[in-house]
């Protein structure tokens, strides 16, 4: 999963939570721990857009936790090869970690024959930030009001129908094959660079099926354009709370169950301590009012309770389903 292939390119550095942003924060909280110079979060997005809001978020907060400025390193480029092999290859002192996606930490793996690292041994998992569901979409004109009426007309026209997503081997791409297969549907798929385009072509009625981020779909369902039928993962999404869940609908397939997340993880070799501290860390900054406020606008599911351990195995048990999905749908490594 990426929902950022579409962000601008911006300026590769940028500060965050300075001594004003701390200041109006309140007063520091920080603890002696291993910080003992600038903390660096490795983000693989060019600056602005979603991820953005989430380092901001973090950073904020966590430079009030460990007493140090946090530094956002945007380093796009390679489906998040760049960033991640940075951070992979950095010491594992705790002052540098990535801020990435399913894909940068799990699916790339399966992706490319050939990686300059393997997350799943070269990355030390810390802690998701948050749940990054997507939503099925159709046009208003389509009569499917909800997902058993949408699987019913996909099976009525049978090898007519395709649907868009944002990319080959995507979540979006893994979820739409499933249901079209369940159906027997024959649906075709049209990978797009990014969701921008995707939208584009479904507000223009070129395609009437698609699927994507909460972030870029919900004006165009506001508007009454698009139509949302269901969304991934274990619980609704704050950003379109009508909306049910696949499981809610009953369809509990893999590929509907599974959400993406972006989540912080470090270099192989962190000591315990340090990791308990990005933890907890993390789930500070999440917890805060302001930080669930802004990370459910930007589309997002909180997660605040989680742990190194937790995530570790997360991301363990995950991993072996998303290679036998895309497997499933025909993706190979190239």
């Amino acid at each position: 999963m990426s929902h950022d292939h579409h962000l601008p390119h911006c300026s590769r550095r940028q500060l965050l939570a300075l001594a004003a942003g701390a200041a109006a924060a309140g007063p520091l909280r920080a603890q002696p721990g291993f910080a003992t110079r600038p903390v660096r979060i490795v983000v693989p997005f060019a600056a602005g857009g979603a991820t953005d809001v989430i380092t901001r978020v973090l950073g904020e907060r966590m430079a009030q936790t460990f007493g140090q400025a946090v530094v956002a390193d945007n380093k796009p480029g390679a489906a998040g090869l760049l960033a991640g092999d940075a951070v992979a290859k950095s010491a594992p002192d705790g002052h540098t970690v990535l801020l990435g996606t399913t894909s940068t930490m799990l699916t790339n793996r399966y992706m490319f024959q050939k990686m300059p690292f393997d997350p799943l041994t070269d990355l030390t998992p810390l802690s998701r930030v948050c749940l990054a569901s997507i939503a099925l979409v159709v046009t208003s004109d389509v009569p499917a009001r909800n997902l058993n009426e949408y699987m019913d007309w996909i099976r009525a026209h049978k090898g007519q129908l395709s649907y868009g997503s944002y990319g080959m081997g995507s979540h979006g791409h893994l979820v739409c094959a499933t249901l079209s297969d369940e159906a027997g549907a024959g649906m075709q798929h049209v990978a797009y660079k990014g969701e921008a385009p995707m939208v584009q072509d479904l507000l223009g009625g070129q395609i009437k099926v698609g699927i994507g981020s909460m972030v870029n779909l919900k004006p165009h369902i506001d508007s009454g354009k698009l139509r949302a039928l269901a969304v991934t993962g274990p619980r609704r999404v704050p950003l379109l709370a009508e909306v049910p869940t696949f499981a809610e609908a009953g369809f509990r397939q893999d590929a509907l169950s599974l959400t993406g997340w972006l989540a912080i993880a470090g270099p192989k070799g962190m000591a315990p301590d340090v990791m308990r501290q990005w933890g907890l860390a993390a789930n500070h900054a999440i917890a805060s009012r302001e930080g669930r406020a802004r990370i459910i606008a930007a589309g997002f599911v909180p997660v605040d309770d989680d742990t190194p351990e937790k995530f570790a195995r997360a991301w363990a048990d995950e991993a072996p389903v998303w290679g036998r999905l895309l497997r499933a749908a025909g993706v190979q490594p190239t």
